[in-house]
């Protein structure tokens, strides 16, 4: 199969990128390498990568390229509420107007599988997991944004769309700001961690288990389409102060204090149910301690502060 990914040296790319390769698939990469990191180096070796620096808001390019691909994955995107907040405009052009050009650009026997993001929530009830038909109610531009393109395509488009849960874990793109990744950083290099509204809850996915959900969408496109599908860990829908605790197993002399003064500026706070993916036959492969472990090991290789989207 021929498939495009936009984006596609961003965190989810650079692990999906050499799964799709591994899997027999001929990849095509936009990316405008903005963050100056250097993923995929270590699949340039293969003959079916073709990497392209450029820019998803160039239609042009956009026409070129989709025009040759079997599947889109779009993942470019202006991720994060920090980045979407300081630059609106920006992020409508990247996550809306972009996402939607490769939609036009399309034929109707093409496959578009967008990652869409379960923030989309917003401020859930106390105890009651929302599923895929539970209010969207979006509490940032980035999730506003994310919202509407995601309804856009499931009513215009040959395609089906992941609601991905907070991710985390090392990928060759790294990120060091989701929550995880942040918390874990900060317990390794301060050993002190101050929460502002601990009880707000989310839920988490691996970066890989992300990356192995599209692999699973590709291949059981035909029965999946034309629906949402909340992606994340089913036994980790936690608190951020139970996260710390968490972390606490793995990183003992943690020290954790509650601050009753400030308020996080991400007032997300659910509980999600991830049955519909589970029924389609997609298991997670890598747990909440998983990752805390590999990112302690990871955070003895990483120079400080370099690797953010703020």
């Amino acid at each position: 199969m021929n498939v495009l990914v936009t984006g596609g040296a961003g965190y989810i790319g650079a692990v999906l990128v050499p799964a799709l390769l591994a899997e027999g698939h001929n990849v095509t990469v936009i990316d405008n390498f903005m963050y100056q990191q250097v993923p995929l180096m270590d699949c340039c070796h293969d003959k079916k990568l073709k990497v392209v620096r450029g820019d998803v808001r160039d239609r042009k390019l956009l026409g070129e390229h989709v025009s040759k691909a079997d599947a889109v994955l779009p993942l470019a995107c202006l991720t994060g509420a920090p980045i979407c907040a300081r630059d609106p405009e920006a992020a409508k052009a990247v996550n809306f107007d972009a996402v939607k050009a490769v939609a036009e650009l399309m034929g109707p026997k093409q496959m578009i599988i967008f990652p869409c993001t379960n923030s989309g929530y917003g401020i859930g009830q106390a105890h009651i997991h929302c599923d895929e038909d539970s209010p969207l109610r979006p509490v940032s531009v980035y999730g506003r944004l994310k919202v509407e393109i995601e309804s856009f395509l499931l009513n215009n488009c040959n395609c089906l769309t992941f609601r991905f849960a907070t991710l985390f874990g090392v990928s060759p793109r790294m990120r060091l700001d989701l929550l995880v990744n942040d918390f874990t950083y900060r317990a390794v290099t301060d050993r002190y961690l101050v929460l502002f509204e601990p009880h707000f809850k989310r839920n988490y996915l691996h970066v890989r288990d992300a990356a192995g959900v599209f692999l699973h969408g590709l291949n059981h496109f035909e029965r999946m389409k034309g629906r949402p599908y909340n992606v994340g860990l089913s036994d980790a829908n936690l608190s951020k102060w139970e996260l710390c605790e968490r972390i606490k197993q793995h990183v003992p002399d943690l020290a954790v204090m509650i601050s009753e003064l400030g308020q996080d500026p991400d007032k997300r706070n659910y509980i999600v149910s991830n049955e519909r993916i589970e029924s389609t036959g997609f298991k997670t492969a890598f747990s909440l301690d998983d990752g805390i472990d590999e990112l302690v090991k990871g955070y003895q290789i990483l120079p400080r502060g370099q690797f953010s989207n703020v």
